[in-house]
């Protein structure tokens, strides 16, 4: 069973308290679209558990069979430079299938981002050294991947359904 080696921090993109219960880290792809169905599944738990649940995403984009991935996360980090992390990342899964430069934009626009700020961020790689943390993070749990589930730290390898989620997360919480 692999641990999570780098706990969960104030520097984690996160839903919910770090006080919760159960916390859930998802090491996901933009692009993959077995993590596209799990943000779904994602979504269905938030709602179910509400505030007894901690969602973490960290980026682990697989660039050798996703080659939007990568600008993708960095489009993800550069909206949450102007709090508006989240937004893009349910942009993206909805649209995973479309995650081209062009598309970034679009979707960066449709937020209301500053589309200066956000071009400069992107084309500079402003993001680039967190995504790597988060990839090496990945790497160092075994994760080789996505999407990769942690619950309390310790992996999930079970099927990518929200019944079979949701009974380790019951199992874990007894």
């Amino acid at each position: 069973m692999n641990i999570l080696i780098f706990p969960v921090s104030s520097r984690d993109h996160m839903q919910g308290s770090l006080t919760a219960p159960i916390t859930l880290v998802q090491y996901g792809d933009y692009q993959c679209p077995h993590c596209a169905e799990a943000y779904l599944i994602i979504q269905a738990l938030q709602q179910q558990l509400g505030e007894q649940l901690c969602f973490v995403y960290r980026h682990f984009p697989c660039h050798d069979i996703h080659p939007d991935a990568q600008h993708a996360a960095e489009a993800a980090e550069a909206a949450g430079s102007q709090d508006r992390f989240w937004q893009m990342h349910d942009c993206l899964y909805r649209n995973y299938q479309a995650l081209s430069n062009g598309h970034l934009v679009e979707y960066a626009s449709g937020l209301d981002l500053d589309i200066n700020q956000f071009l400069r961020e992107v084309t500079g790689d402003m993001h680039v050294n967190r995504i790597q943390h988060d990839l090496q993070s990945g790497k160092a749990s075994g994760v080789s991947t996505t999407p990769a589930f942690f619950i309390n730290n310790y992996r999930y390898n079970g099927s990518l359904t929200q019944d079979a989620l949701l009974t380790a997360i019951e199992l874990v919480k007894q």
